[in-house]
């Protein structure tokens, strides 16, 4: 009775093991990739999915980038008085037009007399010391007077013409013109004059206010070079080149667009990873201001790129895909980036996959992707 027991039991276990065998062969093996799957011709047939190879062709394509007016360093000239002083008069507001010569100022200080007062002695002093070197060089030649009083007359002779160059040299940097001085015209206040046609960005004193040599009174700006700089991603960067079509517009008049054409591509990326192209405006507009933001339109021709119907290109998640055809109806997905749009085709390029050539679904390529997930997740 006991061994029949027991060969009952061994009986019961070799079933169970047998049968978890079986149930363990006939379970099917689990996908690896979620981004594959395999269809049947029917499949194929019904979605009506179709396929073609990635082709190499020249696209055209408006690239959107975004700027602000800017100058040029030489054309921005910031207007000082050289020897200090107080402000006594102007009538500059930002944005006013100047003309080259304009008084814009004018400067008033007692050390602006004393400059002429001491130019004026020192060239009526070195009309002295010309009549006594002329007098001291005659009786010199006939050896009536020592040599050493003549070479002592030359030497204070030569020192007050260097005086006199210094001090009206000095009259020159304050527009004083040291030959039409004289003791009658002595002026406390010396004008300021615009050195260039142009227009007042800043003014940075008031009346009565004392400046120092080194203090900017005025800004001033020289609009004739005045240009577009538009700021381009660097991998864009390469696409434009000089010459090249740019229509601008600005925020306030957003419907209304200028043509520019470029002019410099730098050949540096800030960190942010772009560059700046400066472009000249064909037909300047009015009240163009440095500073100003504008939008820009870089027309760029014949880029060559890789390219698939825009219907091709599926996204999931945050990324765009292209389905690739690998052969005996399977596929899988690619991520790609895409570029340039044109005439329903995409530019799409990748960092880790070889795309020239490859066949992709180029028609009804979503019902590959709802499979595939739908495959995925029945998994």
């Amino acid at each position: 009775m006991k061994n029949l027991f027991i060969y009952s039991i061994v009986l019961f276990l070799s079933a169970s093991c047998s049968s978890s065998t079986e149930e363990k062969a006939a379970a099917p093996e689990k996908a690896t990739d979620e981004n594959a799957v395999s269809l049947t011709e029917a499949q194929i047939k019904n979605a009506g999915i179709e396929t073609g190879a990635i082709q190499s062709q020249n696209m055209n394509s408006v690239l959107k980038v975004n700027g602000v007016v800017d100058v040029p360093p030489q054309n921005i000239v910031s207007v000082s008085f050289p020897l200090g002083g107080y402000l006594k008069h102007t009538n500059l507001l930002p944005g006013m037009h100047v003309s080259r010569g304009e008084v814009i100022g004018t400067i008033e200080d007692q050390g602006l007399v004393q400059l002429q007062q001491d130019y004026l002695m020192a060239q009526a002093r070195l009309h002295f010391l010309q009549q006594e070197y002329d007098r001291q060089k005659e009786l010199s030649e006939q050896q009536v007077s020592a040599a050493k009083t003549f070479q002592q007359v030359q030497a204070d002779f030569a020192a007050q013409k260097v005086l006199v160059k210094g001090f009206g040299e000095k009259l020159r940097l304050i527009n004083i013109n040291p030959a039409s001085l004289n003791e009658n015209n002595i002026s406390r206040s010396v004008p300021v004059y615009s050195p260039i046609n142009g227009f007042v960005s800043k003014v940075n004193v008031n009346i009565g206010k004392f400046v120092n040599a080194t203090d900017v009174l005025f800004e001033l700006i020289n609009p004739d070079d005045i240009h577009a700089a538009l700021t381009v991603f660097e991998k864009d960067l390469s696409k434009i080149k000089v010459e090249q079509l740019v229509k601008v517009s600005f925020v306030d008049e957003p419907g209304k667009e200028y043509d520019c054409e470029v002019i410099l591509v730098t050949r540096n990326v800030d960190v942010n990873r772009s560059g700046t192209i400066h472009c000249h405006f064909k037909t300047r507009p009015r009240n163009l201001l440095p500073g100003m933001f504008l939008n820009g339109s870089i027309h760029i021709e014949n880029v060559p790129a890789l390219t698939v119907p825009e219907e091709a290109v599926v996204r999931y998640g945050n990324k765009e895909y292209i389905v690739q055809a690998t052969g005996e109806n399977k596929f899988q997905l690619v991520a790609v980036e895409t570029g340039i749009r044109e005439n329903k085709r995409v530019a799409v390029s990748s960092t880790s996959t070889e795309l020239s050539g490859m066949q992709v679904v180029t028609k009804n390529a979503y019902a590959v992707l709802g499979k595939m997930k739908n495959t995925a997740e029945e998994e």
